[in-house]
């Protein structure tokens, strides 16, 4: 297996994260280096058959729409593409369900982590607690 779970995927997990927070569409190259490597660690904490599933998961969301519009996740409009995630989010299959929620908690994680955005939201929380925000 490749050591970056989100290599091979990338065009899709971007996809995912610019619908589930579209801020993410004002990305850098450098915004988007910074979450992708909060990512990888994180999945790098999990077993090798959790980053496996969480890779397959994210090629099933890219080709799933290919059925019902004809096009693929990365090819949709935003609208488009949120329904999609709207309908695996309550998908009668609870593994797609499961998924869909791994995957968003991974572009939360990826977006909010990130120190820009700690500092856009005002979040100054510090190890030492409030006697350290003076």
């Amino acid at each position: 297996m490749s050591a970056s779970v989100l290599e091979p995927v990338r065009g899709t997990f971007r996809a995912i994260a610019t619908t589930v927070v579209p801020e993410a569409a004002s990305f850098s190259e450098n915004d988007w280096t910074a979450s992708e490597r909060l990512v990888e660690v994180a999945l790098s904490m999990r077993p090798d058959a959790v980053r496996k599933q969480m890779r397959a998961f994210i090629r099933l969301v890219e080709w799933l729409p290919l059925v019902r519009f004809g096009r693929r996740f990365s090819a949709l409009d935003a609208d488009r593409r949120t329904r999609v995630l709207l309908a695996l989010q309550d998908a009668p299959l609870e593994l797609l369900r499961r998924g869909l929620w791994g995957v968003r908690t991974l572009v939360m994680l990826g977006y909010y982590a990130r120190p820009a955005a700690r500092e856009a939201i005002g979040y100054r929380a510090q190890l030492r607690g409030w006697s350290a925000r003076k």
